[in-house]
């Protein structure tokens, strides 16, 4: 999960900012202190800010007529800062410099596109030309020769084995910006591109030519989709192996998204009513950005995605298997059309001082040869997809796969007879696939009224659009449950704990475990421990079906947000939302019954899905519940049970002092013999 905490304002950025930032700001980098950041502005300046108290510590500008090319870093083995103006012009300084005309001066040979500095690392300066030079060699002889390795020509190089790619390009659609990583010998190359999806692209260090250039498959990431509508990103940042946060445009506002790529979800979101720069920064769990005519600050939480995070077992002690990130911001304009039209990209210096050339190629895929599918019946798609996806799986298997669907599903919208539902079953079955993969899917289904492939897409899909989640709702709960009795439904979220006879009467006996009984009275609850119960009253039997039940169920476990969800579930009709309502109160009255207040079975929905839901649906239609006389009723059983509840755990909380007291003495003293005790409860 990952979460945006506090905001607050570095600085201004106007000509009264008061830090030298009116020029608008270039970049920012992380100090030598984990509180500390480098600001450098699109002009003379750089500045050092103090996050934690929002102060500059200190301020240097290059003389006028000069200006500064590309972000000022801090060297963090020698604490000194670095910075190139005019293009040739490098400076090195220490906090205790004033005067930048008084510092170390070098004049290089070629024009330096950006220095790149990570802790425990020499700074690497990445010339215009492709060319790399470490520091420290650089500065034994300024004006040596950098070789320029994105030319047609290559000419010697220094020290660096040169290795060139082809990376695929796609339609219609320029790279906005690249984050690089390395993890076991392999650069993971992260790509957001204009149309509006971030692609996985991977890089073994292992050359196996150094003339021939290499062909690069890239996987679909992730896909910037909320609700139906399209997040346009403008920069993006990795946060740890599963999270990246985009920001970008939404509708006609602007906000700071986290993305979770392995289950393809939208973790938080922040609207930016004043609009940005387009420009993202993250250093020590903070998020830098321009809103309106200031830096804002933004404090995130990540944590892993894994079982073992959702249960709290995760160690404390664990750490990320990543190597430091390597970022390239937002490309200029400019910048942006020199690298796709001529071709050229950027250079990516390695552990093992390798140099990686990216250069775009046409899309090429054997699943895309799909059109002679457009004419053949439906058993023989099925058969030849079957034994095509039998095969060895490509690096971009999975994205592949959804191309495929997407084809198979604009058939469906053309060819109304043409619906290859058991293949689309199997494959969401078996495949991890997700909404945002193959997204005209489920509206398909939705109009065929197939509930079954519903309900595994809900089950399944980590990313279903709150608008689609509610359609699935409103269709199962219009679909009558004779209808349903000859569907094919899963059950096995219903099985173990609704017992239903041939006229869907439901018969039990058991024991109430927690003390509650379902025949609550005004004054108390009965906690006595064994009862015989029959259908007498709307709680003792389930409203719906077992197939209804099972498809309610898989709505309740798919993830939402409830600012996208509460507006649609306003549209729901009223005699449906009581329905609804009637279930969810059977749902909880049953987990009450439970010690441990947990449904048996698998997938059936937790006391937390249940009251969440109802929550959500008195939210949307509490008025409507009130004046229905149907309703009448039920709201007042709800209300009896939770002041029975409540005045149960009362009672509960007054002698837990004396119960851990017990457990306190049982544990001290273990008594062999046979002994009576007698124990003063207080």
């Amino acid at each position: 999960m990952a979460a945006l905490c506090e905001a607050f304002t570095l600085c201004g950025l106007g000509p009264t900012g008061g830090v030298g930032l009116g020029s608008g700001l270039l970049a920012l980098e992380p100090g030598a202190d984990p509180d500390h950041v480098l600001l450098t502005d699109r002009g003379r300046t750089a500045t050092l800010f103090k996050v934690s108290d929002q102060k500059p510590l200190g301020c240097w500008s290059v003389k006028h007529g000069q200006i500064i090319t590309c972000p000022v870093v801090c060297n963090f083995e020698t604490h000194e800062y670095i910075a190139v103006h005019d293009n040739k012009v490098l400076r090195i300084w220490k906090d205790k410099d004033v005067n930048l005309d008084k510092v170390f001066k070098a004049t290089l040979s070629a024009e330096v596109y950006r220095i790149h500095s990570l802790p425990h690392a020499e700074p690497l300066v990445l010339f215009r030309g492709g060319g790399v030079r470490t520091l420290d060699v650089l500065l034994e002889a300024p004006q040596q020769e950098i070789e320029n390795v994105i030319s047609d020509e290559l000419k010697t190089i220094f020290f660096l084995s040169l290795c060139k790619y082809k990376l695929e390009q796609q339609e219609l659609s320029n790279p906005l910006c690249f984050t690089a990583y390395i993890k076991k010998q392999i650069i993971t190359l992260l790509c957001l591109y204009s149309s509006n999806s971030v692609y996985k692209v991977l890089i073994p260090l292992q050359q196996n030519s150094e003339e021939e250039e290499q062909t690069l498959s890239k996987s679909l990431l992730l896909n910037l989709s909320i609700s139906g509508s399209v997040l346009k990103g403008t920069s993006f940042v990795v946060l740890d192996k599963d999270h990246v946060a985009v920001l970008g445009s939404l509708a006609a506002s602007e906000c700071l998204t986290i993305w979770n790529t392995k289950f393809q979800t939208l973790q938080a979101s922040k609207e930016l009513p004043l609009g940005t720069s387009g420009q993202l920064w993250c250093y020590g769990e903070k998020f830098f950005f321009t809103h309106g005519k200031v830096l804002t600050v933004v404090i995130y939480k990540c944590e892993t995605s894994s079982l073992a995070a959702a249960v709290g077992k995760l160690k404390d002690s664990q750490t990320s298997d990543l190597s430091s990130f390597v970022n390239w911001n937002t490309l200029g304009d400019e910048e942006l059309l020199v690298s796709c039209q001529s071709q050229q990209s950027v250079a990516l210096k390695s552990e093992s001082k390798m140099m990686v050339i990216l250069k775009p190629m046409p899309c090429t895929s054997e699943l895309h040869g799909i059109s002679h599918f457009q004419d053949a019946s439906t058993a023989a798609v099925e058969d030849e997809l079957r034994q095509l996806l039998s095969k060895a799986q490509r690096p971009d298997f999975q994205a592949a796969i959804g191309c495929v669907i997407s084809a198979l599903i604009n058939r469906c919208k053309a060819d109304p007879m043409f619906y290859p539902r058991n293949f689309l079953v199997q494959m969401i079955q078996k495949r991890e696939l997700s909404y945002s993969l193959c997204p005209d899917l489920m509206a398909v289904a939705l109009e065929k009224k197939d509930v079954h492939l519903l309900q595994i897409c809900l089950q399944r899909f980590p990313d279903i659009p709150e608008e689609i989640t509610y359609a699935c709702l409103k269709v199962f709960l219009s679909i009558s449950d004779d209808y349903l009795e000859r569907t094919d439904v899963d059950l096995e979220s219903v099985i173990s704990y609704i017992d239903i006879e041939p006229n869907n009467k439901e018969v039990k006996t058991e024991v109430v475990e927690n003390g509650f009984s379902t025949e609550l009275e005004e004054d108390g609850c009965d906690v006595t421990g064994m009862k015989e119960t029959h259908m007498m009253d709307s709680v003792e039997f389930c409203p719906v079906g077992p197939q209804k039940a099972a498809l309610l169920n898989a709505v309740l476990h798919s993830a939402y947000s409830e600012t996208f969800l509460l507006p649609h579930l306003k549209d729901l009709p009223a005699q449906q939302a009581v329905l609804f309502l009637r279930y969810l109160h059977y749902l909880y009255v049953k987990c009450s019954e439970k010690i441990n207040t947990t449904l048996p079975g698998v997938l059936s929905p937790t006391i937390s899905q249940i009251m969440d839901w109802m929550c959500l649906l008195l939210d949307a239609h509490f008025t409507v519940m009130v004046m229905l006389p149907e309703a009448k009723r039920l709201l007042s059983s709800m209300h009896k049970f939770v002041r029975a509840q409540v005045r149960f755990y009362s009672e509960l909380n007054k002698i837990e002092g004396s119960l851990q007291e017990l457990q306190r003495i049982k544990c001290q003293k273990d008594s062999q013999a046979y002994s009576i005790e007698v124990l003063e409860l207080i």
